[in-house]
């Protein structure tokens, strides 16, 4: 306990005005975390993190519907995606950026191999070392999805009213820096993990 806490309010501040709300959330504890700004509603945290959660389910499944032909996984389009962000990676560096154990990266790449959308080369000093490319099929692969994905968004939004779309387009940079802040944490850990 601290000397202010035990001597008490302070004489000389104002106090609160009948029936206002206090400044501190009953139930929620203020937020310890280093770099967190202390006026975060950790509250809703929890909330945010089940409606982004139940937002990539319902685009998987939505997915899955609209293009029922399609013979890969999740797994491997996020692979190949991936791929395409960093054309020329091995495999280990693949399993880091997924955060996937290299056994089942390994496995993916053999799967979108025997498939024609990955193509391996030797590395150019290493004879020992992989470097994986798309090949046009992957590519193509990487641009139905997420032009599918582009559909399934474009419908649902258009299902909203008005302020409901100017609401969502005014977030996206907000998601975008999310995205990014979620990326460089784990970037983060994984660096310091030696990961």
């Amino acid at each position: 306990m601290s000397d202010a806490d035990r001597a008490g309010p302070d004489p000389g501040a104002e106090a609160p005005e009948p029936g206002a709300e206090p400044d501190v959330k009953l139930g929620v504890e203020p937020d310890a975390r280093p770099g967190v700004e202390p006026d975060v509603d950790v509250a809703r945290e929890p909330e945010l993190a089940d409606v982004v959660a139940r937002l990539r389910r319902a685009m998987r499944r939505a997915w899955r519907a609209k293009d029922e032909g399609n013979p890969l996984s999740v797994a491997q389009l996020e692979l190949l995606t991936s791929l395409q962000e960093r054309p020329g990676s091995r495999p280990g560096q693949l399993a880091r950026a997924l955060r996937l154990a290299p056994n089942s990266v390994t496995t993916l790449v053999n799967g979108l191999q025997g498939r024609g959308l990955v193509t391996r080369a030797e590395g150019a000093t290493d004879r020992r070392t992989v470097h994986l490319t798309l090949s046009a099929a992957g590519q193509e692969a990487v641009r139905r999805w997420q032009s599918t994905n582009a559909d399934i968004l474009r419908d649902a939004v258009a299902q909203l009213g008005a302020p409901s779309r100017d609401a969502l387009t005014g977030l996206l940079p907000v998601l975008r820096e999310l995205v990014e802040t979620i990326d460089r944490a784990t970037d983060g850990a994984t660096d310091r993990n030696g990961g």
